[in-house]
């Protein structure tokens, strides 16, 4: 049996399982039109996953390294090979423009080379003793199945950040990717399965997501949780696991901040940050979304991002020319408006660029200042194509409002000045910090945030650790 688009399947001990639970429908975000009807997993389903998960954990844990890299490396050239319908199918699940697409895909692929290629890098070390005839070792080895949660806005990225690192790491993995975007992840186990992944190691579900978060997280089989999502629910589940002495890996909601220095060149923050800002329509945890600009150049820089807002394309995703497709759901249409309305009541100033004519979950590309400083979008992430701006007039200010929200994933500073530019690194309080950059998520570096953004990391050479426990081995021989 095939991966079936029209009539999704879950993928339980390497076999394609048609779901017994509740039913679920996929709907194009452009038109927000159904195009395929699906049901969710069951309790006894789960049930299976996870036997088949433990299962083949023994089998996964002890093959060498070496096998395990040759075996990822298969899976992603068969995703190359398949990147342009892929790229099609992600965008008509989700939404975003086709050339995004493509891009996430490219981006999923290369993270799962880089786990790949760590999988035979995970180094243990010998450490000198204190007398003769003892050695002192520390290793690493896998922790156990794994249960992995991830969201909506990168269906294809976010699952194989999980998927790569536990499978490199040794571990087996029940992933549950988000109800309105299953596509994405079942076109991952397919290639790992044509691959030759042992059945088991990887099993895909989805459904009722408290209840299968429930069956996963307390039972005694998973050994390590990695969810990706909301702040709110990533600390649900932590409440949980923690009942279970879980370890867990949390990537949560973002705010994060971009400053504008009065020596920057706005020319290339609105290139660089103004493409952050509207790529996938906002909805992305680390994408900018407070613009906090000196005094002396925030005018000209609103005038020139709102220029730039104006001048998008808006359209269906899969459209030649679409530069910002739909949002994901009407959840996030209803949440856009809920800001603007409590913004301009407030006294915001809002501009707004083209507006799509049809059905659809569309929100215009949207800039906003004059602030009221309680207003809501500079406390709430807006998770859309939201792009407040406020005024600073000295470094200390810029950074009492960067750093005045819980969150710490990703922030962003422009200047000229090396001075000014080591001083914001250091100060601003995010896992990821990009000066005179964006580009701040990639295979090779650590993803993840500190406060409210949750903690642990995704990527680098920290990927696999959460993946692993560190035992260490005394071995005395003789006289010792």
């Amino acid at each position: 049996m095939t991966l079936d688009a029209q009539q999704p399947h879950m993928f339980i001990g390497g076999a394609w399982t048609a779901g017994e639970g509740h039913p679920l429908v996929l709907r194009d975000p452009a038109t927000a039109q159904p195009f395929a009807e699906y049901r969710g997993a069951s309790s006894a389903q789960v049930a299976q996953a996870l036997d088949r998960a433990d299962a083949a954990f023994p089998r996964w844990a002890a093959t060498p390294a070496r096998e395990r890299r040759a075996l990822l490396r298969d899976a992603a050239a068969r995703l190359v090979e398949r990147m342009t319908p892929l790229a099609a199918q992600l965008t008509r699940e989700q939404g975003k423009p086709l050339a995004e697409a493509v891009g996430e895909w490219q981006a999923a692929v290369d993270t799962l080379i880089w786990y790949a290629d760590e999988a035979v890098r995970a180094y243990g070390r010998l450490v000198p003793a204190r007398q003769d005839g003892v050695q002192q070792g520390v290793q690493h080895e896998p922790i156990g199945p794994v249960a992995a949660f991830a969201p909506w806005n990168f269906p294809a990225l976010t699952p194989m950040r999980k998927i790569g690192a536990a499978l490199a790491a040794g571990c087996t993995c029940i992933i549950k990717p988000a109800e309105e975007t299953p596509l994405s992840t079942l076109a991952i186990a397919q290639a790992l399965r044509e691959a030759g992944l042992p059945d088991g190691v990887l099993n895909v579900v989805y459904g009722d997501a408290p209840a299968i978060a429930a069956a996963l997280i307390e039972s005694p089989l998973i050994r390590k949780i990695s969810f990706t999502g909301s702040t709110p629910v990533g600390k649900a589940l932590a409440a949980r696991a923690g009942a279970h002495a879980k370890p867990l890996t949390l990537e949560l909601g973002g705010h994060a901040p971009v400053v504008v220095f009065d020596d920057a060149d706005l020319d290339l923050v609105v290139r660089q940050a103004g493409a952050g800002k509207f790529r996938n329509a906002g909805q992305i945890c680390v994408a900018p979304t407070r613009f906090i600009v000196h005094e002396a150049v925030h005018d000209a820089f609103v005038a020139k991002l709102g220029a730039y807002a104006q001048a998008l394309q808006t359209g269906a995703g899969a459209h030649a020319g679409t530069q910002m497709g739909p949002l994901a759901n009407a959840r996030r249409v209803a949440h856009m408006a809920a800001l603007v309305e409590d913004a301009r009541a407030g006294g915001a100033v809002v501009t707004t660029g083209r507006t799509h004519d049809g059905p659809g979950f569309f929100w215009p590309a949207t800039v906003l200042h004059n602030l009221a400083p309680d207003a809501r979008i500079l406390h709430d992430e807006p998770f859309g194509p939201l792009a407040p701006c406020v005024r600073f007039g000295h470094f200390d200010e810029a950074m009492r409002i960067a750093n005045g929200v819980p969150f710490g994933l990703a922030a962003y500073c422009f200047t000229r000045s090396l001075d000014t530019a080591h001083r914001a690194g250091n100060t601003l309080h995010a896992g990821m910090v990009g000066v005179n950059t964006t580009r701040v998520s990639l295979p090779e570096l650590p993803f993840g945030g500190v406060g409210e953004s949750g903690y642990g990391r995704e990527g680098g050479v920290e990927g696999l650790e959460p993946y692993r426990v560190t035992k260490s081995v005394s071995l005395a021989w003789g006289a010792a």
